[in-house]
């Protein structure tokens, strides 16, 4: 039975963040930098191609707490001098105790050292909503011995002030949106202001004259972080059908081909993991995440007779 008071505000249901900040890495890794760490982004020779090291992290994760707290990327890059440098990026979605999770932090960036002997810089982006908790440094030591570890921090919600909220939304960044809808699904309680929220960001990408696959791939992301009661959810799909038909978008479908794609992954990824293991299924999620449709119709079929989950991808 509903006790809930008859007038009482709608509010959203819980979100996954990890997975769209995974695939909004894989995809958007140069913007990320670019809007968040300015000076990283500077260092970084563009020209050469940067690739995921999802294997890698696996190994160095692999024992680590399988809670869904936080998500990881870790990338290789050049920078502008020609040296190879391991990027790793930590965003902390809940909000756990402070020395955990730089604990954290400093043991994973050790791990890739000691493991693969590559130098490693590890980023923190905390999504969380707990104002007071910015871990940017790890310390411990005894009797004279010491360890002092400080990494680059970024705390989402210092961006909801007023004035740098209006530089995300005048941003031509595209991780500009991403960080926005995890701003708004983290501080936004009432789910009929979230629906506001969310139709906003997603008018920005038309406004702003994007290409249907990148409206396609930025709606998915703001979907998936942005989650609504399924009235409300019912609402915005034809608040969004009425503005694509008004403005003669090309793009009336939107939601439906988003849905499809994310439903495809989604099958997938439980076929992945009955053959192979959630822990197979982890490794490959975010390829299969981003991955388009028709991609995902020809992995589904590979899987039937694959015998090792690299052979579905080549």
């Amino acid at each position: 039975m509903n006790t809930d008071a008859p007038n009482a505000p709608a509010k959203a249901p819980a979100s996954d963040h990890d997975s769209p900040w995974k695939e909004a890495l894989e995809r958007y890794f140069p913007e990320f930098l670019a809007l968040l760490f300015p000076a990283i982004h500077a260092e970084i020779d563009w020209s050469a191609s940067y690739r995921s090291l999802d294997s890698e992290l696996q190994q160095i994760t692999g024992d680590a707490d399988s809670g869904r707290r936080y998500a990881d990327k870790l990338l290789d890059v050049r920078t502008r001098d020609g040296r190879e440098t391991w990027v790793l990026v930590h965003v902390e979605v809940q909000g756990e105790s402070q020395a955990d999770f730089a604990r954290r932090m400093f043991r994973y960036n050790y791990r890739i050292r000691d493991r693969y002997d590559r130098p490693a810089v590890s980023l923190a982006v905390l999504s969380d909503s707990n104002r007071r908790f910015r871990a940017d440094r790890y310390e411990d030591g005894r009797w004279g011995c010491r360890i002092v570890f400080e990494f680059p921090m970024v705390k989402l919600l210092d961006h909801d002030e007023p004035a740098r909220w209006a530089a995300l939304e005048a941003s031509d960044n595209v991780f500009a949106l991403v960080v926005m809808a995890q701003i708004r699904a983290k501080v936004t309680q009432d789910a009929e202001t979230l629906k506001g929220w969310k139709f906003r960001l997603i008018r920005l990408m038309y406004e702003r004259g994007y290409e249907r696959a990148l409206i396609l791939e930025l709606f998915r992301l703001i979907d998936w972080m942005i989650r609504l009661p399924a009235g409300l959810e019912a609402d915005f799909r034809q608040e969004l059908y009425a503005y694509e038909e008004q403005h003669h978008m090309p793009y009336v479908t939107t939601v439906e081909q988003a849905g499809i794609q994310r439903g495809e992954a989604n099958i997938l990824l439980r076929q992945f993991s009955c053959k192979f293991g959630p822990d197979s299924a982890e490794i490959y999620r975010s390829r299969i995440e981003s991955a388009e449709p028709k991609q995902l119709e020809e992995w589904s079929e590979r899987i039937l007779t694959a015998e090792t989950p690299e052979t579905i991808f080549h």
